[in-house]
């Protein structure tokens, strides 16, 4: 019998394997098809990310750097708002080995990563969790103390124990260009009802398109309109869901979930790389798989790691759907040199921010 059973290796359950083997316990973490493949969400991340990867990998992730935004109320062309920083804000990485990267290294730790596995049905007990598994040879099953579902926004592993599901799911879409196009600021545009668009440049990597907007929107057709405005043609679409808003629960008897499978995203953005994997060091920390007891510590934990944050991005994303008078307002008074960091909306009131703004 394992002490833990992580099902999914996105950046959220490979971090989660890491740590946990790490100190010692036998873990099995299992991919339903190829680490990374397909590609799921963007590679725009805060310079947070690495913390979490071995500075090997750095030179192999790398894509671009990046200072700020031009914020946008209508399409391309329309007149922008810059929010800046002297140094890099975040990011542009290879989204894809990124996942690799880190499945390696829970691989490196000691953790059993199998590709090729989907599990097809979860059953709590007593004393442990059993696990259904398709594999490329048939079917199997594994137990295993506790279980971490981290299987994304469509989360069987919650479905299978009857938890409940994050607050909304987003529908997002992405597309890439392969012109160079080594830029320092994305492009947001607030076109997409209670969302928005984006133009990242990926140095010569090309450039990504995307765009979120609530299931039932003609998605597809606004990022039709956004790409065409653009004059651009993308290749490599894909698409998938964006949970927002975490659930009243995301422990049950002997599983626990991590990463989109707990909505554990930023409201504002959608990503969800840098939260998924503080909670899953929350996880790391404080669970003991002898005892399914401390599954309460984590509920607590990655609450209390997280929470002031998904609050005020709930509250910076309600901008999105204001008038256009009052979204060019607010983004002709805050644009400039800014003092925040993309992952945390609190950073809004540091004393660096506060500094920025008043220095105006």
């Amino acid at each position: 019998m394992y002490d833990f059973l992580v099902v999914g290796v996105g950046p959220a359950g490979a971090r989660f394997a890491r740590r946990a083997a790490d100190v010692g316990y036998d873990v099995l973490a299992l991919e339903k098809g190829e680490v990374g493949d397909p590609l799921a969400c963007s590679g725009h991340v805060s310079t947070d990310l690495w913390e979490y990867v071995p500075e090997s990998a750095r030179e192999r992730l790398f894509q671009n750097r990046i200072y700020g935004a031009d914020f946008h109320v209508g399409g391309p062309g329309t007149d922008a708002h810059r929010f800046y920083k002297r140094e890099a804000v975040s990011n542009v990485i290879d989204r894809v080995e990124l996942d690799r990267t880190l499945a390696d290294a829970a691989r490196a730790a000691g953790a059993d990563v199998r590709e090729g596995h989907t599990v097809t049905a979860v059953r709590e007990h007593s004393d442990r969790v059993t696990a259904a598994v398709s594999t490329p040879d048939g079917q199997t099953a594994f137990e295993a103390k506790l279980l971490a579902g981290a299987d994304g926004p469509v989360s069987r592993v919650r479905t299978e124990v009857g938890l409940p599901e994050p607050d909304e799911r987003l529908h997002g879409v992405l597309a890439f260009d392969d012109a160079p196009d080594d830029g320092d600021h994305v492009d947001v545009h607030l076109t997409a009802p209670r969302f928005f668009a984006w133009r990242i440049p990926r140095g010569d990597a090309g450039v990504e398109y995307g765009l979120a907007a609530p299931p039932g929107d003609s998605v597809s057709e606004m990022f039709d309109r956004l790409t065409a405005a653009y004059d651009v043609e993308t290749d490599r679409f894909c698409s998938g869901a964006i949970p927002i808003g975490p659930p009243a629960s995301t422990t049950n008897e002997r599983v626990f979930l991590l990463g989109d499978a707990a909505g554990q995203t930023k409201p504002f953005t959608g990503g969800g790389i840098l939260y998924g994997m503080r909670a899953a060091d929350v996880a790391a920390d404080v669970i003991d798989p002898t005892d399914p007891g401390t599954l309460s510590a984590y509920e607590t934990g990655w609450r209390s790691e997280l929470a002031n944050e998904i609050r005020l991005g709930r509250w910076v994303r309600r901008a999105y759907s204001l008038p256009e008078p009052l979204q060019r307002l607010g983004l002709r008074l805050l644009s400039g040199e800014i003092g925040v960091h993309m992952d945390e909306p609190s950073s809004f009131f540091s004393r660096e921010n506060l500094a920025k703004l008043v220095g105006r």
